[in-house]
């Protein structure tokens, strides 16, 4: 992505750690958990690997090929996995936001702002904008109780996964 290193390497280490965690999800005993955390670290990493700041290393011209491939794919399975938790749509947004961002930077490779479309930047700005608020009000503690879990079993661990990447979309779009 395109602006300043500093804040790039911070974007790809938030998106590297939120894609480890959620392979730890994946050993969930809950079948639906360990899907939606494989979908969310191929998520977490593709982001990283998007996120290395364009000052430092230049993929070339036919990783955002692969790119717009692979989160094609995701978006895909997502559609498909849709029809029986709405929680995949976001799968599907987030995924084909990868893919637009792949199909933007492969446009126009090195140019800084104004590689996507504004009116579809625009939208998934709000969207993830108003995704990011969202998680964040489910995140405040409500008393609970009960027996320990394991770290993959944690849902307020997942929504912060989740928060975190939306965070990081907002930032890449951004920079876009």
């Amino acid at each position: 992505m395109h602006g300043p290193a500093s804040p790039g390497w911070l974007l790809v280490a938030l998106c590297a750690a939120t894609g480890a965690y959620c392979l730890l999800r994946m050993r969930s005993g809950v079948e639906e958990q360990r899907r939606a955390a494989g979908g969310e670290a191929l998520m977490g990493f593709g982001m990283a690997a998007m996120a290395v700041p364009a000052a430092v290393f230049t993929p070339p011209s036919w990783a955002w090929p692969v790119y717009t491939a692979v989160f094609g794919g995701a978006a895909l399975r997502a559609l498909w996995t849709a029809r029986t938790s709405s929680h995949h749509l976001h799968h599907l947004v987030g995924a084909s936001a990868m893919v637009y961002m792949a199909v933007a930077m492969a446009v126009s490779p090195g140019h800084h702002g104004g590689a996507g479309v504004p009116v579809v930047t625009g939208v998934l700005l709000l969207y993830f904008t108003g995704y990011v608020l969202l998680s964040g009000v489910r995140l405040i503690p409500v008393t609970a109780g009960g027996a320990a879990v394991g770290w993959g079993d944690r849902p307020e661990l997942a929504r912060a996964c989740r928060l975190s990447m939306g965070i990081a979309m907002v930032a890449m779009l951004l920079t876009l």
